[in-house]
């Protein structure tokens, strides 16, 4: 296992990315890396701050948090955990689960490394306030992540209705 990333930007926080399923250590390669320039980038399009955890699990880790959480078996994408308002900033955790990521990415003809970007940067909005229950706003959260996307190189994950939203 790769030990856990910890990144000391300008910002408030801190983001810290904690790997612990073996598949994220390959494929894709830098997955922390990823995950931290895509959480970073999220908070400025946000025009956030604070400090956030990234868990990159796998399926059984993520089912296990979705059944506890949200009363809702088997495993998802990306589960967002806004904190409590505090005077620390601290913004909550996200968690990603390599399996279900991956058969996502492949059905949906992503590379992986697009996909992670996106979920988490998607995890993050979350984190920040943004959500996706009606269509105005759906469609402002879906055009940040555009954005946030273009600007890491990864393409519109929404074209040709490839995207989905993540299940946070």
């Amino acid at each position: 296992m790769t030990p856990a990333a910890r990144v000391h930007g300008d910002r408030d926080g801190d983001i810290e990315v904690l790997m612990e399923a073996e598949g994220w250590d390959s494929a894709p390669p830098d997955a922390q890396a990823l995950a931290l320039r895509a959480a970073s980038a999220a908070l400025a399009a946000a025009g956030a701050s604070g400090g956030l955890a990234i868990l990159l699990a796998d399926d059984a880790r993520l089912a296990a948090l979705n059944t506890a959480f949200r009363s809702k078996a088997g495993p998802t994408n990306v589960l967002s955990f806004p904190a409590p308002a505090n005077p620390e900033g601290w913004l909550g955790d996200v968690a990603l689960a390599f399996e279900t990521c991956r058969r996502e990415a492949e059905a949906q003809g992503k590379r992986l490394e697009h996909h992670l970007q996106h979920l988490v940067a998607h995890g993050v909005l979350h984190l920040v306030g943004y959500d996706h229950e009606g269509d105005a706003d759906a469609a402002e959260m879906e055009a940040l992540e555009v954005k946030i996307l273009a600007g890491l190189g990864a393409p519109d994950p929404y074209a040709a209705g490839r995207g989905d939203h993540g299940q946070s």
